[in-house]
């Protein structure tokens, strides 16, 4: 597929979506989410970690309300089931590891577009925006399910009635991102962590996901059992044997996600 809105590159067995619509901020418009949704697919086949950034100085400003007609007259309800719902569903689910690089501002929509992301690494001079109430809406884009669960149900609160801008420090500290890095180091920081993931077992990457993701719906005794489960999963996998073999050899693991 020839993209028009974002580009998708592979090196290291990592896959960098990059958004590149900087002239509107990245913005997401129909072309976009559909771009995406087709990029996280082919990715998840040929690499063992997707990173998604942006081009320019934003990760992502949002839903482009310049898109098509005239914004107030937008079905929204069509549009979040129709595009954004499998969009965010193609990065939930995705199997391999998934890392949002958030480069710059991150906005409504754009700001629950990294979320749906495992890892969210971002530079001290991002700020994360629910900026619906701005314009009369709730937070969407799946900001009512990752905010409660990632920094608690006050903050959550907090952010969605006041749309106040989020530092990356702040967010850091109240656990809604993984980490905050100083601009000049940032993009060798986030290459190095999506290094690591990539030469990484990739069962157990995969497990983890599962078993931490199910653990909402769990009792502890159920949660107990899928952790018995997966364990059993990985412990007949080549990696397991690999790793173990390394540590007794006192050498690095060479996994090769089998």
């Amino acid at each position: 597929m020839q993209y028009q809105t974002i580009r998708l590159s592979l090196r290291d067995n990592i896959a960098i979506l990059t958004l590149r619509r900087a002239e509107v901020m990245n913005a997401l418009n129909t072309q976009m989410r559909a771009e995406i949704l087709h990029a996280v697919k082919a990715a998840e086949k040929n690499a063992r970690v997707l990173v998604l950034t942006g081009e320019g100085r934003a990760f992502c400003s949002g839903q482009d309300l310049g898109d098509g007609a005239n914004a107030a007259h937008m079905d929204l309800e069509r549009t979040l089931r129709d595009e954004y719902v499998p969009m965010l569903k193609a990065i939930f689910d995705c199997p391999i590891p998934t890392v949002a690089a958030v480069n710059g501002p991150a906005a409504g929509a754009g700001a629950n577009l990294a979320l749906a992301c495992d890892v969210v690494i971002a530079t001290e001079s991002a700020v994360f925006l629910q900026a619906f109430t701005r314009i009369g809406l709730i937070p969407d884009a799946g900001g009512t399910y990752w905010l409660p669960r990632q920094m608690g149900a006050a903050k959550a609160m907090g952010a969605a009635l006041f749309a106040e801008p989020i530092t990356a420090r702040q967010a850091a500290d109240w656990g809604m991102i993984w980490e905050a890095v100083p601009d000049n180091e940032f993009e060798a920081h986030w290459q190095t962590r999506a290094l690591k993931l990539a030469n990484g077992p990739t069962l157990a990457y995969r497990n983890v996901k599962k078993s931490i993701r199910e653990t909402y719906n769990h009792t502890l005794d159920e949660q107990l059992a899928i952790e018995a489960q997966l364990q059993g999963e990985c412990g007949q996998s080549f990696d397991f044997k690999e790793g173990v073999l390394a540590f007794l050899e006192k050498r690095p693991a060479r996994y090769e996600g089998r």
